[in-house]
């Protein structure tokens, strides 16, 4: 499809990634009538792990945001396959949920999921501003260092 969104994609030269199903007993997305949530997307592409290790260790505030911005940009390939390619169909982002792989030490956790977040007002415009948690951990799957997941607001076709 070439809708608005797929144009404002296209400006920003993101190539969206077609999505593998998931490795476990788990879907990518669900629906609850208009909301969709989008399972949690960590920095991968073509099937790798293109970020491993901590905040405040491995990576600082701006190779963090990076990669939360990769798992952004999963979420949004996750969403325009469930809908059809339509990403028109958006009312609007709900919530980003961000789990930062961080040293005890570390506390720019913020400033990390800024990388998402920022990403979605570009996309989405206004209907792209959000509530949002960004929460450290001790660790995250395959020792990544960022995993971002999402409720979206859907309207009819």
């Amino acid at each position: 499809m070439s809708g608005k969104i797929e144009k404002r994609l296209a400006e920003l030269g993101i190539e969206l990634p077609i999505m593998s199903a998931p490795l476990a007993n788990y879907v990518p997305t669900r629906a609850l009538g208009q909301t969709l949530f989008v399972s949690g997307q960590v920095p991968a592409r073509d099937g790798k792990d293109q970020f491993t290790g901590k905040l405040g260790a491995e990576y600082g505030v701006e190779q963090g945001q990076a990669a939360a911005r990769l798992c952004a940009i999963n979420i949004l390939a996750h969403l325009r396959q469930v809908l059809d390619g339509d990403l028109d169909r958006v009312a609007g982002l709900i919530r980003l949920g961000g789990f930062i792989n961080a040293v005890p030490e570390f506390t720019d956790h913020p400033k990390v999921l800024n990388g998402a977040s920022d990403l979605m007002v570009e996309v989405f415009g206004e209907a792209g501003r959000h509530a949002r948690a960004a929460v450290g951990v001790y660790s995250l799957p395959r020792n990544v260092p960022v995993e971002v997941d999402a409720i979206f607001e859907i309207g009819q076709k």
